[in-house]
């Protein structure tokens, strides 16, 4: 079993709850950790025997490109997603953080972090 990251992936996304939100759109981080049985890929040095994290990649880029209002949705997408996607894949967790949200204040991010196993499906 491997523990695979994908870290700090930048996004410009229309996420959120406020119209502006909506229509102008703004940057957001996801990291995505996953588990899968890499025995294979371990003895066979084969992509094709293991979790290619660059199809991984493409399925968060397409699910950060559909719009929702919240980021406990977006997570949840993205878990449900890689999950549907990768039958070797057992549990994932998915973190979304919205840089600079529209708060009032002085503010990094706010980030909403999810984990699923496959039995969640």
């Amino acid at each position: 079993m491997a523990l695979i990251e994908l870290n700090d992936m930048s996004f410009y996304a229309h996420h959120g709850c406020f119209e502006q939100e909506q229509k102008i759109g703004t940057w957001f981080r996801v990291d995505v950790a996953y588990e899968a049985d890499s025995a294979r890929a371990e003895r066979s040095d084969n992509i094709a025997d293991a979790v290619n994290y660059l199809e991984v990649y493409q399925v968060v880029k397409q699910q950060m490109a559909s719009a929702s209002h919240l980021l406990e949705h977006v997570a949840h997408r993205i878990g449900e997603a890689v999950l549907s996607t990768f039958v070797s894949v057992e549990n994932v967790a998915v973190k979304v953080s919205k840089m600079n949200p529209p708060l009032g204040g002085d503010l990094d991010s706010v980030s909403v972090t999810i984990r699923m196993r496959r039995s969640d499906l």
